[in-house]
């Protein structure tokens, strides 16, 4: 017994030996959640429901899970704690060696080669175009755009996407091994598509995609209804991403199909980002962002910075929001939102209504208003109370709304500023800030600058800002062309590509620019109802 403990000390992945052994000798150990073999500690991180929180797992349960059984998310029980010692030894490091040292703290029970493996084949081997993998570059003021979109499928998905595979197959090894696993997803657009080129080819997984058919850019449909892989299975919808995330949860919870699949050696996980897999590595390129922020002299470690993310899910932000409470200086957490506004009239009354009209926009992957991450940070304002947050969750599913206490409220906007940005003001952002700055937008990137300079004229706040840029403006070329020159003529989106490069000097990138030559596979299309049946067909049950 004493053996396996010192074995399974000396191979825990510890933040503080995570960047290189030894590099940091002598500095206090700066994570209070995580055992280390020098100190003789060991701390193994639990995740409870957000529904039950008498239920309690490790990482890899979680992760293979997707969603617990009643219908909610993981969470961990506790928020590690960092310190300033911490930043320090990220600063200059890579993005791979940062990676392995921040879900290190959330991924106890993965020894220290498991997530080292993991990060090195997610963010090496040329996968992502630019070196920094998630760089910060100047817009203007004291504003910077943390851009995201250097991966494989040029949007911000790839930053979890590329990893979630290789934590997902570790984790069934470790809770559910001999158990082939279905990734079922929901996508308004950029999910989809990151999944299928993660999971591609991926033993023990099949990959099925269910995407609203008029609900994403014409970009986005082409990168997934010609996806290769023979473990990839899409199909479009009659209706929006809410109906097909409702679809997929639906699909989730269900008991007859999960015995159905049991039977067969299969079980349902998630790439979306109820999956706690896909959410931490999110977290991942917020603190980058600050230390890159320090090492290029910007700020000193210890300022408080702005973090702008143009959201639709909630996803994206909420893992800022563990940032910060990590110990991240951050000032304001802005939540970003397009005509959708549901997340804005919640910021700023307390009350999450649904009940409203469904716009497409131009900003596809921001069309949603159920946001199904904010279960997350509901739990954690309402002190980790299940009964009040199923009770939020109920009134939601049969009214359509709820309202948080008072006390909740109060939480909220300590830490959060809600805006968001219609057509028109998207339109006129991509074009000013190219004008201004020759810095090429896409469409959810430009909502994140319009709530930005909104939010800077209300508060007069100056602090150094990050908007997080979510995808390359080329996957959405018609929409930002219009936007920077609205005489040009074009026919067909990949003319619209040409014309865009040529008219801001913009390089296209290589994957966006071979779609064009791609075979179609996939053409289905079903009606929401409809989804399970879809499911057994793409199953081949």
């Amino acid at each position: 017994m004493i053996g396996s403990l010192k074995e399974n000390l000396s191979n825990r992945f510890c933040a503080f030996c995570a960047i290189q052994e030894g590099a940091n000798s002598g500095k206090p150990e700066p994570a209070q959640f995580l055992g280390c073999s020098k100190k003789g500690r060991i701390m193994i991180m639990k995740y409870s429901s957000t529904r039950n929180k008498a239920l309690l797992v490790n990482s890899a349960d979680a992760i293979a899970r997707g969603i617990s059984e009643e219908g909610g998310l993981f969470v961990p029980s506790q928020i590690p704690q960092i310190d300033s010692a911490f930043i320090d030894s990220l600063v200059g490091r890579s993005y791979i060696e940062r990676a392995g040292a921040v879900l290190s703290l959330y991924l106890t029970d993965f020894d220290k080669d498991e997530i080292r493996d993991s990060v090195a084949k997610a963010y090496g081997g040329g996968k992502f175009s630019d070196e920094k993998k998630a760089p910060v570059k100047h817009l203007y003021n004291n504003a910077y755009i943390l851009e995201l979109w250097h991966g494989p499928t040029c949007a911000f998905k790839d930053m979890a996407l590329q990893l979630l595979p290789h934590l997902l197959t570790l984790s069934v090894k470790k809770s559910v091994a001999d158990k082939k696993v279905v990734i079922l997803v929901a996508t308004s657009g950029d999910t989809g598509k990151a999944a299928l080129e993660g999971f591609k080819d991926v033993d023990g997984t099949q990959v099925l995609v269910f995407y609203p058919e008029n609900g994403v850019s014409h970009m986005q449909k082409l990168q997934m209804t010609t996806q290769e892989g023979r473990n990839v299975g899409v199909c479009a919808i009659e209706g929006n991403f809410d109906d097909a995330q409702n679809g997929v949860k639906a699909i989730f919870v269900n008991r007859e199909i999960k015995r159905e699949l049991a039977e067969k050696g299969l079980m349902f996980s998630s790439a979306n980002s109820i999956n706690w897999g896909r959410l931490v590595p999110q977290i991942v390129y917020y603190f980058s962002a600050y230390c890159d922020l320090i090492h290029d002299g910007r700020i000193k470690n210890g300022d408080k910075v702005n973090f702008v993310v143009p959201t639709g899910n909630f996803g994206n932000i909420l893992a800022a929001y563990y940032a910060e409470e990590m110990g991240l200086p951050v000032n304001k957490l802005i939540c970003a939102s397009n005509k959708n506004n549901v997340l804005t009239d919640f910021m700023k009354t307390g009350t999450y209504n649904r009940n409203r009209p469904f716009y497409p926009t131009s900003s596809p992957s921001m069309d949603i208003l159920i946001s199904s991450n904010l279960e997350r940070l509901l739990f954690k304002l309402c002190g980790q109370d299940d009964q009040v947050l199923t009770g939020l969750m109920r009134q939601l599913s049969e009214k359509g709304e709820y309202t948080v206490s008072t006390d909740m409220k109060q939480k909220l906007d300590q830490d959060f500023f809600g805006g968001y940005c219609d057509e028109t003001g998207t339109k006129k952002t991509i074009g000013g800030v190219f004008k201004k700055t020759h810095y090429l937008c896409d469409t959810h990137t430009a909502v994140g600058v319009h709530v930005y300079d909104q939010y800077r004229a209300e508060t007069g706040d100056e602090t150094v800002t990050v908007i997080a840029s979510t995808a390359s403006p080329y996957k959405f070329p018609e929409s930002v062309l219009r936007a920077v020159d609205s005489s040009v003529s074009y026919t067909g989106e990949f003319e619209a590509v040409e014309v865009l490069s040529a008219k801001t000097g913009t390089e296209i990138p290589a994957q966006l620019r071979e779609l064009k030559n791609k075979k179609i596979r996939f053409t289905n299309c079903c009606e929401k109802q409809n989804m399970k049946s879809e499911v057994y067909r793409l199953l081949s049950l």
